[in-house]
């Protein structure tokens, strides 16, 4: 993976605000990375199903299961954690006590502790995903070749991330604060990179902004931003300028109109009049969608734009997105 822009990195960590499309660049991004061979382990955190639903299958359960074959070979494979299963295998795995940690679930005191400390709850989630990128085979070699999160929303991405070392300082010995420390390594450390999902627009662009500027100040490697859903502009740019301006020529229009022979007389000056409007209002967004790259661009973060697909994301669309982000140089 040297001829990518993350080549080093082993964790990728997908953040974004609500409706920007998260799930689906963390899926496209794990069929990136897995091309050409590798084996990728795609995770989802928050009980939604959507890595099913995105690749069309049943509900996952709690176990890594291959769910697609990248581009040029390659496996993606996918887990959808649960809590509750992690919480026994953390027993298990520190305590030695997976069968009297199924009892205290049925007596619900597994939940109980996870809602008084709902930090724990992330600890879980966070430390599941850690092992998977730390995990090595009996060859001694690493599982997987990346793993992909696909994390909470940018507004609470810095606490879900940092919660390990808030619980590292409250548990001052012991497996807790092992465990801790050991994810808060893998997170800190220049093997992660956290990825922001957005739209072109004023209020996701703001939110990606403020999430960088918190991950930043926490002490956590950023990665890129993912801008999904673009939409190609249709019209020279010297068009654009001209519209924003005011300054289009109605009448210009309505003699192209009669010269193609797609409307005559007042029927090819009413059109043109709507086409003008129209022309007008892509422009004006065209011109919000300048200034709102320019604002991503103060960030200072690389940068990655990914197409809105007109039939929607269904398998052949999360290949198309998995390609284009491969030829931006993001995997």
């Amino acid at each position: 993976m040297a001829d990518t822009d993350w080549a080093d990195v082993r964790l990728h960590v997908v953040t974004g605000k609500g409706g920007t499309g998260k799930t689906t660049v963390a899926a496209a991004l794990a069929l990136a990375l897995a091309s050409g061979g590798r084996k990728v382990l795609l995770v989802e955190v928050e009980g939604r199903q959507g890595i099913a639903q995105i690749f069309d299958l049943p509900p996952l359960p709690y176990e890594e299961r291959k769910v697609a074959v990248a581009p040029s070979g390659g496996d993606v494979y996918a887990l959808a954690i649960d809590p509750e299963e992690a919480m026994l295998e953390y027993m298990e795995m520190f305590y030695g006590m997976r069968r009297a940690g199924r009892a205290l679930t049925k007596m619900g005191l597994v939940d109980f502790a996870t809602t008084v400390a709902p930090g724990f709850r992330d600890v879980l989630v966070t430390g599941k995903t850690s092992e998977a990128v730390r995990r090595r085979g009996k060859n001694g070699r690493r599982v997987y070749d990346a793993v992909v999160l696909d994390a909470p929303p940018t507004g609470r991405i810095t606490r879900f991330l940092n919660v390990t070392e808030e619980v590292a300082g409250l548990a001052k010995v012991g497996p807790i604060k092992t465990h801790s420390e050991m994810v808060s390594g893998v997170v800190k450390s220049p093997e992660t990179a956290v990825h922001f999902v957005t739209l072109l627009e004023e209020m996701p662009v703001q939110e990606t902004l403020d999430g960088i500027a918190e991950v930043r100040a926490a002490g956590l490697p950023t990665g890129g931003v993912f801008v999904n859903m673009v939409r190609e502009s249709l019209l020279p740019q010297a068009v654009l300028d001209t519209a924003v301006r005011g300054r289009f020529d109605v009448g210009e229009l309505t003699l192209g109109l009669k010269a193609a022979g797609v409307a005559d007389g007042a029927q090819a000056t009413t059109l043109a009049e709507a086409l003008a409007d129209e022309i007008a209002e892509h422009a004006r967004r065209a011109e919000l969608e300048r200034a709102e790259r320019d604002s991503l661009a103060q960030a200072g973060l690389k940068g990655y734009e990914l197409p809105l697909l007109a039939d929607g994301v269904d398998l052949a669309g999360l290949y198309e997105l998995a390609e284009t982000m491969r030829n931006q140089g993001a995997a």
